[in-house]
């Protein structure tokens, strides 16, 4: 599988992460898996092994459906096998349009749905309740993850083999999952370092669209890769 695709689903997560509608939210589903306040998580009132262990529960929950979607998107792609370099194509249109909306250039509404999941909060804490949560949070759309993950998928839809489709969302997981597990394990830091990146969202947004664009020109123009 091409490096550069590994490489960039990797980035993407990460970006994913520091968007301006995920990063603000991180310490309420900190606190909300771990069960305690903010106060209470500072101040070391709770345990950081629970904390992190939920944490990594959270996170596997929402890699299930990203992976899970990934390999639907590489099993659709198959079925266009015989009409690839076209499909590449339209896929690469469709990314550069996901850049487009990212960056703030365009706005397309229905990119901007966001579909939640209501979990009892006396439920929340456990690992199953955390677990639970990250699904939700996979089957939101939201307006700086979706256009991302939506790239994702549909590079993964080029893919020829099902397994490749796979790993492509499990870099992208590892990108999104990996800082909020280090938050989570930091969370003191976290918002000293969240006063500085808040400042950079509309910047972080703009480099976001843009590596979505790039991803789309090279589907399009690089018809003899073959994934």
């Amino acid at each position: 599988m091409n490096n550069v695709n590994i490489i960039t689903a990797l980035v993407a997560g990460v970006l994913s992460f520091v968007s301006p509608c995920v990063l603000p939210l991180i310490p309420a589903y900190i606190s909300y898996i771990s069960g305690a306040s903010l106060q209470e998580i500072q101040s070391g009132e709770v345990s950081s092994k629970k904390i992190i262990i939920n944490s990594i529960a959270f996170v596997l929950g929402f890699s299930t459906v990203f992976v899970l979607l990934g390999a639907s998107a590489t099993l659709i792609g198959k079925a266009l096998l015989r009409h690839m370099n076209t499909f590449k194509i339209v896929a690469g249109i469709i990314i550069i349009i996901f850049g487009l909306h990212t960056t703030g250039l365009i706005r397309i509404k229905f990119l901007n749905y966001e579909k939640k999941v209501q979990i009892k909060k006396s439920n929340s804490a456990t690992l199953i309740g955390a677990y639970l949560i990250g699904l939700a949070f996979a089957a939101g759309w939201t307006p700086c993850v979706g256009p991302i993950l939506g790239a994702i998928l549909v590079t993964a839809s080029t893919y020829t083999t099902m397994w490749k489709g796979i790993l492509l969302l499990i870099v992208y997981s590892l990108g999104l999952g990996i800082p909020f597990i280090l938050t989570a394990w930091a969370i003191n830091k976290f918002f000293v370092a969240f006063k500085k990146i808040r400042k950079y969202f509309h910047t972080i947004e703009i480099v976001s669209g843009i590596l979505l664009i790039i991803v789309g020109l090279l589907l399009i123009f690089t018809k003899s890769i073959h994934f």
